[in-house]
């Protein structure tokens, strides 16, 4: 397969050089077809320009000094338009904007501009124009109160479109507007004037982050909105901050007054029989009305946001792409159908690395939801609590950062909200046309300080100064209609005083608010089980339950051996011969199945069950560890192919192996946010290391170990951290299981129907983790998944599975006993979880303690298996001299699963009314997993494994 790319850019040219292929004006590009056309993703539209003719050539030749006058005001009319509503900017004059410059002096010289300005007017005398009329024309678009960067963009096409755009429209997007969408206008801005002053008045002490001095954001939001819906665009994914939040609701989605009323006054924003809600915080509430823009219909969803401020940016990202692939699946079209918005503070823009790594995203095949709009609300002077911009960002804006994925920008002047709108409306059809992230600058100021209880004045008092001398912005542009006719100073008034009626009468009836039951709706209200559609509820009720993960053998020797089919003519690496070979002889003799062809048949099962997959991370398609190689790639061509979406033909479902950037933070906010819109997607994240989850921190914190108890929102997430103390060091010794267990809420005593918000497993054998992966589907409920994933297993003929222990009528153990039965020999228990299980086994052979010594596994640390667990000890208590109780771990003791497991195993045994403690055996307290000396490894090693038999 091949693709066309037009031979514009550098990049282009160079392969046009190296490629033998070519085609009149273009250059033909070997594709590895998988990535590029991988599903869900849309290519950028190839959108031309008509090119100079002839006589444009000439005359940009004859009068280049004018070209390279035009070129400067294109360039740099940024650094001198008029986009700050204080004036506060210290600007310095910018020479380059000075037709002199470039030998230009005669006001009254006559210029030929055809193809050096795109005024829309045809030729001949009409393009002639005055050195004066030259200047007053590019002024008016360049250095007004819209400041555009464009010019630095590496397509040609891109920056021919802008100027095209912006010389040939008029300036002013109200231009012949109706009256009616000056006083929508109006009646956002007067509204959310009102509702700041109402809820200061009626709640001084809250903390709300209102827009004042930033009211714009709501008629900028509201025309992007309507852009979108006059599109055919039926979906938005909205992420935002706190700044704002609750006029956007109140004043554009339709939140319900009198339930913000409650939540103010301490009440619950949801309630749900039997489950266990935190909620959130004021600020952090959220909505997904339908809005209706001149009879088209567009679905908005303000997603929820931790306060961790910018993390939500790839949730909404990755939550984009996945309704973008659902539309696509369903209707075979509809990538179109949805946007991603996200709106940005402006120390956060600058400071927050999430930003750049969800950036990093935004053009890549795997991720691309085919362009965002940006809108950063800018508080130009005051940004970041009380931080001057002076100090909290290197570069001229805090919107620089977008460069790095060469992102048009656009100033705009807050102040003015038919500019800003104007301003939007641009950046919408860029979006649309090209497919590409754009970003809007909303430059406004912040009237109050980081919140209304800050005094502001004590670190800025010239500036605060100012602010309070001023007229508000609802108050400029109703001045503006009074004074030129559009609205009356009745009809304005009367604007205000219904909607302050409005919430008064909200506020009485927020006494008696009840917050309406939540339910599941849309995709979330059925799932796709084995082809059958499967009612979901909540994981905490008692119709909560797990199906049958268990598989026929025929339908796992289809599947392996499809994992490993490749199409006629395919050619694979050599070495991965012994890889093929070694699977299907283990799916023949139904031994010594290994980790991966236990995964590839768990993948198989479920897509032809209906599920797709979806796994990401750095070379997930090889696996880290050149296990995996779900993905193959042609020696001779470089084609590359997943074998179970070419072999098992009829599979609903599909395979997507997504070899992600070197992020960490976005790449799982993105996986995360996809498992929020798909609850018929099993979505993995693995990590190259187990302790790599570290750079993504911030999402495991406020959102997967969270969500359900904050906002009642389910996941899938699976998560593979691999690990293993192997003499790697410090940094890729651990998947910090310690930091996992800390974040569940997993109860200290066994509690009936107890709903944990996530589940952390340590599974040992292929078969184990076959059914882990299953069982996250085949539930009627979603439920986060954390796999200390075993490294050091991937290939140890002893940790390989039997085929029977994955056909119906098997599950996922939580405890595994052990092999040899108990008697009354046995002197001591260890219990054990994860990888070291097999050393300790090796070791107890070698001395022949298998009758003195048990070994029992925990597979499932997370929710604690009191039950099972009890049911594997009781034999072990039963007789006349009761064994020693031993927890092993390679971890150091302020590490590992000792912390959570301790009081938990000492609930079962008093269960069993077995008294004394369990005696832990491991590393000592240290500040890293591990050293990185290889002798002191090894020592501490053989210590550790030796532990339980000593004196025996």
């Amino acid at each position: 397969m091949y693709t066309h790319i037009r031979a514009q850019d550098a990049s282009v040219r160079l392969l046009a050089k190296l490629s033998p292929a070519k085609e009149a004006g273009r250059v033909v590009v070997l594709k590895r077809s998988y990535h590029d056309e991988s599903y869900g993703f849309r290519r950028a539209r190839e959108f031309t320009m008509p090119d100079y003719t002839p006589e444009q050539l000439a005359n940009r030749v004859t009068h280049a000094p004018l070209l390279r006058y035009a070129d400067a005001l294109r360039t740099h009319g940024h650094r001198a338009a008029s986009i700050d509503p204080l004036d506060l900017l210290r600007r310095e004059r910018v020479e380059a904007l000075e037709p002199s410059r470039y030998g230009l002096s005669d006001p009254s010289a006559q210029y030929n501009v055809d193809g050096i300005l795109w005024t829309g007017e045809g030729s001949g005398k009409a393009k002639q124009r005055t050195l004066d009329e030259i200047t007053g024309f590019l002024n008016a678009v360049y250095v007004g109160r819209i400041a555009y960067e464009y010019m630095d963009l590496p397509s040609k096409i891109e920056r021919l479109w802008f100027a095209h755009l912006l010389e040939s429209e008029t300036t002013s997007v109200m231009h012949g507007a109706g009256l009616d969408r000056k006083r929508r206008i109006h009646g956002l801005l007067a509204r959310s004037e009102v509702f700041d002053t109402f809820l200061q008045a009626k709640f001084p002490n809250l903390k709300r982050y209102g827009l004042e001095g930033a009211e714009s954001m709501l008629p900028a939001l509201d025309a992007l909105f309507g852009a979108a819906a006059r599109s055919d665009t039926t979906h938005i994914i909205l992420a935002m901050p706190h700044r704002g939040r609750l006029n956007l609701l109140a004043g554009l989605l339709g939140y319900d007054p009198a339930a913000l009323f409650h939540k103010i006054k301490g009440g619950a924003e949801v309630e749900v029989e039997d489950e266990v809600v935190s909620g959130d915080v004021l600020s952090h509430l959220v909505a997904s009305p339908t809005l209706n823009y001149d009879g088209k219909e567009v679905k908005v969803s303000l997603l929820p946001n931790p306060s961790h401020l910018e993390a939500v940016n790839p949730v909404a990202l990755g939550k984009a792409r996945a309704k973008q692939y659902s539309l696509l699946k369903a209707l075979e079209k509809g990538g179109d159908g949805v946007m991603c918005i996200q709106l940005h503070g402006d120390a956060s823009f600058t400071g927050q690395g999430v930003v750049m790594e969800t950036l990093g995203l935004s053009n890549l095949p795997h991720y691309t939801s085919g362009g965002s709009v940006h809108m950063v609300v800018n508080r130009l002077s005051s940004i970041g609590y009380t931080t001057p911009a002076s100090s909290a960002r290197s570069s001229m804006y805090c919107s620089d950062i977008a460069k790095m994925v060469n992102c048009p920008v656009l100033h705009v002047n807050g102040d003015y909200p038919e500019d800003v709108i104007r301003a939007v409306e641009i950046a919408f059809k860029y979006r649309n046309y090209f497919r590409k992230d754009i970003v809007i600058d909303l430059i406004v100021y912040r009237r109050w300080g980081h919140n209304e209880l800050d005094e502001p004045a004590f670190t800025q008092p010239l500036m605060y100064q100012k602010i309070r001398s001023r007229r508000s912005v609802p108050g400029l542009y109703e001045d503006k209609l009074v004074s030129d006719g559009t609205l009356s100073q009745d009809s304005a008034s009367s604007v205000r005083t219904s909607y302050k009626a409005t919430l008064n009468d909200a506020l009485a009836a927020s006494a008696t608010y009840v917050p309406p039951p939540v339910k599941f709706d849309g995709q979330w209200s059925t799932t796709v089980i084995d082809g059958t559609g499967v009612r979901m509820v909540w994981p905490g009720s008692k119709e909560a339950r797990t199906f049958d993960t268990g598989v026929s053998s025929e339908v796992l020797r289809k599947v392996g051996k499809g994992s490993v089919e490749v199409p006629d003519g395919f050619e694979i690496h050599p070495r991965l011969q012994r890889h093929v070979k070694n699977r299907l002889g283990s799916l023949e003799s139904g031994e010594g199945i290994d980790w991966a062809t236990a995964e590839a048949m768990a993948f198989g099962s479920l897509m032809l069950g209906g599920c797709d997959i979806r796994i990401a991370g750095q070379d997930v398609g090889r696996g880290t560890f050149s296990h995996r190689h779900a993905m193959l790639v042609d020696q001779k061509t470089e084609g590359v192919v997943v074998p179970l979406n070419h072999a098992l033909v009829g599979a609903v479902g599909k395979l997507e192996l997504a070899n992600s950037s070197l992020s960490e933070m976005a790449v799982l906010g993105f996986e995360y946010g996809a498992s929020w819109e798909r609850p018929d997607l099993l979505p993995i994240w693995e990590a190259q290391f187990g302790d790599f989850f570290n750079g993504a921190q911030v999402i495991i914190d406020a959102f997967i170990a969270s969500a359900e108890t904050k906002w009642l929102k389910q996941s899938g997430i699976v998560l593979l951290l691999p690990h293993g103390l192997d003499g790697a060091g410090p940094e890729h010794s651990s998947s910090r299981i310690e930091r996992m267990l800390q974040l569940t809420n997993d109860p200290c005593t066994p509690q009936p129907n107890a709903n944990v918000n996530m589940h952390v497993v340590f599974p040992t054998t292929p078969a184990q983790y076959f059914h882990l992966l299953r069982r996250q589907m085949k539930r009627n409920y979603r439920k986060p998944l954390v796999v200390a994933a075993p490294k050091g297993l991937l290939r140890l003929a002893a940790a390989s599975s039997k085929l029977s222990e994955m056909v119906p009528g098997t599950r996922f153990q939580p405890v595994l006993p052990d092999s040899h039965p108990p008697t009354n020999k046995i002197e001591r228990v260890a219990l054990v979880s994860g990888k070291i299980f097999y050393e300790l086994a090796k070791e107890r052979a070698a001395r022949g303690l298998e009758d003195r010594v048990a070994l029992i596994r925990i597979e499932e640390l997370a929710p604690f298996p009191f039950t099972y667990l009890a049911d594997v000890l009781k034999p072990y208590t039963s007789s006349r001299t009761i064994p020693e109780w031993l927890w092993v771990q390679e971890e150091p003791r302020n590490q590992g699963a000792w912390g959570h497991v301790k009081d938990r195993l000492g609930a079962v045994l008093n269960g069993l009314g077995v008294q004394g403690e369990v005696r832990y055996i491991g590393r000592r307290e240290d500040a890293v997993p591990a050293t990185g000396t290889g002798k002191v490894y090894q020592a501490q090693q053989r210590a550790v494994v030796e532990g339980p038999f000593e004196g025996l």
